[in-house]
């Protein structure tokens, strides 16, 4: 849908109302908070219970990492929480067999960072 849609939005001048071809978005953030959402994973883990069957995100310009809940029954999102920021572009995710996610940013020299735990 990119250069049709942009989040729930016509993506102008050539862009497109929601299809039924297309998929809309759950969730999506004002340009003031991010520019670039890139997609990770639920958070399957034990290491960070607190993010426990979160969807786990970051922003490509804003280096921030986001976890969102989401209610599958009622069709809605419970909450959405910045729970990291490094100011890097992020770029990628991805999990271990554990269920523990990783991330790597643009600027990262080839360094994998884990989720720390939100207690420490």
């Amino acid at each position: 849908g990119w250069r049709l849609r942009e989040g729930m939005h016509e993506f102008k001048p050539h862009g497109s109302g929601p299809r039924d071809d297309l998929i809309e978005p759950i969730w999506e953030y004002h340009h003031k908070v991010g520019k670039s959402i890139i997609g990770g994973r639920v958070y399957r883990g034990t290491r960070v219970p607190k993010l426990k069957g979160a969807y786990l995100y970051g922003d490509y310009v804003s280096g921030d990492l986001w976890a969102l809940w989401y209610d599958h029954e009622r069709k809605m999102v419970t909450a959405n929480r910045k729970v990291q920021g490094n100011g890097m572009p992020v770029i990628t995710f991805g999990e271990d067999e554990q269920g523990e996610v990783y991330f790597t940013t643009l600027m990262s020299g080839g360094v994998v960072y884990r989720y720390k735990n939100l207690d420490e």
